[in-house]
């Protein structure tokens, strides 16, 4: 930013030659911390990967949240179908009950749904993690990579690609 903007828009002068404040020292030491908590961290996920397969009755939790929601839904048309047949005076409570037995079936399915996202979020955070981790470990490892460059034209290019494409 130059120095007529910063007094048109009336903003505080910027430093470019600011320094950074780190040593290579300090660094090296902060990488050094990082990996510690990188192996702290991995440590704790290989304890929920140990402790996740002891959670018994995921699937049958779904099931009876099913049968919950099907079950409601069913005794809703029930009532309903009773409200119709009574007299006016007595089918509103009877109604009534009906749309709470609706909300019911709709809360099982919001449930099982929640629960879905929940394990969802926590795979991508796990996921997440792994990737960070072997990002990480990569540029402890990282060796240069030897090749080789050929400078080439624009249309020996193209007539390497269809060449490559009509094999």
């Amino acid at each position: 930013m130059t120095k007529r903007l910063e007094e048109i828009l009336n903003l505080a002068p910027s430093d470019k030659t600011e320094e950074p404040s780190i040593t290579p020292e300090e660094a090296k030491a902060l990488i050094e911390e990082n990996h510690d908590v990188l192996a702290e961290v991995n440590q704790a996920i290989d304890k929920i990967d140990i402790a996740l397969p002891t959670v018994h009755d995921l699937d049958t939790a779904d099931a009876e949240l099913d049968e919950l929601a099907q079950l409601a839904r069913d005794k809703f048309e029930d009532m309903v179908d009773l409200g119709m047949n009574v007299e006016p005076r007595f089918s509103g409570v009877i109604l009534q009950t009906a749309s709470t037995l609706l909300g019911h079936a709709i809360t099982a399915k919001t449930a099982k749904i929640d629960k879905k996202l929940r394990m969802v979020q926590l795979q991508l955070q796990k996921a997440r993690l792994e990737h960070q981790m072997k990002k990480d470990a990569g540029k402890e490892d990282e060796t240069p990579i030897e090749g080789e460059g050929v400078i080439v034209d624009r249309n020996d290019l193209l007539k390497q690609i269809l060449a490559k494409q009509a094999k």
